[in-house]
């Protein structure tokens, strides 16, 4: 910048070129930020197209149902005036004969009954059957003869179901996922006990993902505590063996394991050379060599191996800026050393182990690969019902309320876990 001159008569004070410097020093500063926002810019586009747009589309699928409304236009509207008490009148069915008789599309009839399957077990058959054969029906009355197609017609929770489904936003899918339904008069309630799987779902992921974070960080401190407090030389050494799972890919890494948790593989041999074999089998918890494959054990190891490296390098990454003069001057004091390493040197570390344990969480929230390969059916997380979904079932409104629910509750446990720990608080350093 231009060198200030003195002041001038009019007591202000100017640049060189005679521009007030108050006036000078905010053009500097705006150039400053134009460019800080044009290298900032590239990043936070990525982010938007990448992240934000993605969870955007995921909220508005969880709740977008146009698939009644859109092939029962007639029927829809005539149920509008359905008190829902008695069976709706021959005017709500001659409107469904028509809207079978003369489908929007080819597939029309199909995904109705796609839809409605997902709230009466057995009605996509029903309606592709009836979509069918009311071709044949030439004149009213159609009441009767639409029933005599097929019983289902006749009951009237079919028509409340349809009723209900008529507009194009609907919270089904969202109550569905926490084991929640609309009643016929419209109240929500609960599903019956034999249908409710997905809270278990829900409470699997979770435990599943807190004892992996919890496995990871009692493996992992230690060995970050040895790393910072080695040689250099040395602990870049070790490192490397630290850094050596990211030189493998995730699929290659749980595809090792399935290897070593078969009957009769590796881990299996290590546990009767040990001895662990027999003492399981002495304290009746196993008979014969104890199955590792298909198992949550299988599960929680390959998830702790391949997690293991992102708890540990932020704690790492905090203890390195621990001076050791602390400990010293602890010991000095009088401390013993596990005394001062519990109340000096610990709590400085907790700011690595917030992090590392928050990242290692939510990545566990979303695995899928992992439970997949090495997991039994019980053991399957979020993250595999909701690509069955996608991929098997072709269900994106079940795939998207999966994911809000996990979203939401990966929300509410950070809220939790941050008003009780305070790791907004924390400083590293």
């Amino acid at each position: 910048m231009a060198m200030a001159q003195a002041l001038p008569n009019d007591g202000v004070m100017r640049a060189a070129d005679g521009t007030p410097l108050k006036e000078a020093l905010a053009r500097a500063q705006r150039s400053d930020r134009l460019k800080a926002l044009a290298l900032v810019t590239p990043l936070f586009a990525f982010i938007v197209l990448s992240f934000l747009i993605p969870i955007l589309v995921m909220l508005y699928n969880s709740v977008y149902d146009p698939d009644v409304a859109e092939n029962l236009p007639t029927t829809v509207q005539a149920l509008q005036q359905w008190d829902g008490k008695d069976l709706p009148p021959e005017e709500v069915f001659a409107a469904l004969v028509t809207d079978l008789k003369n489908p929007k599309t080819d597939n029309a009839v199909a995904l109705l009954g796609k839809r409605l399957n997902y709230e009466i077990s057995g009605m996509r058959s029903k309606v592709v059957a009836t979509g069918r054969k009311v071709k044949a029906l030439e004149a009213g009355p159609y009441k009767e003869a639409v029933i005599e197609i097929d019983k289902v017609w006749g009951n009237t929770e079919t028509w409340a179901t349809i009723k209900r489904s008529s507009s194009v936003y609907t919270p089904f899918y969202l109550l569905a996922m926490v084991d929640m339904r609309q009643g016929v008069d419209g109240s929500i309630e609960a599903v019956p006990a034999d249908r409710s799987i997905y809270i278990d779902i829900l409470i699997r992921t979770l435990a599943i993902s807190l004892f992996v974070t919890f496995a990871t960080l009692v493996l992992g401190y230690p060995v970050a505590y040895m790393l910072a407090t080695t040689p250099q030389k040395t602990a870049s050494i070790l490192m490397i063996f630290v850094l050596l799972p990211f030189w493998t890919s995730l699929l290659v890494r749980t595809t090792a394991w399935t290897i070593l948790m078969q009957d009769g593989g590796v881990f299996a041999q290590f546990l009767n050379i040990t001895g662990i074999t027999w003492v399981l089998n002495l304290l009746g918890l196993v008979e014969g060599a104890p199955q590792l494959f298909k198992t949550r054990f299988a599960t929680i190891v390959a998830m702790t191996h391949i997690q293991l490296p992102f708890t540990l390098l932020p704690i790492y990454s905090v203890m390195k800026t621990i001076s050791p003069n602390y400990m010293r001057a602890a010991k000095s004091l009088g401390g013993t050393p596990f005394y001062c390493f519990l109340r000096v040197y610990m709590p400085q570390t907790l700011p690595g182990v917030a992090a590392g344990c928050l990242l290692t969480f939510i990545l566990c929230l979303g695995y899928y690969i992992t439970p997949a390969l090495v997991g039994g059916p019980t053991d399957q997380m979020v993250s595999g019902f909701i690509a069955s979904a996608i991929n098997t079932e072709n269900n994106w409104g079940k795939a998207s309320a999966l994911g809000v629910i996990l979203l939401i509750a990966t929300l509410i446990l950070y809220y939790v876990y941050n008003r009780l720990i305070g790791i907004d608080r924390m400083k590293l350093g």
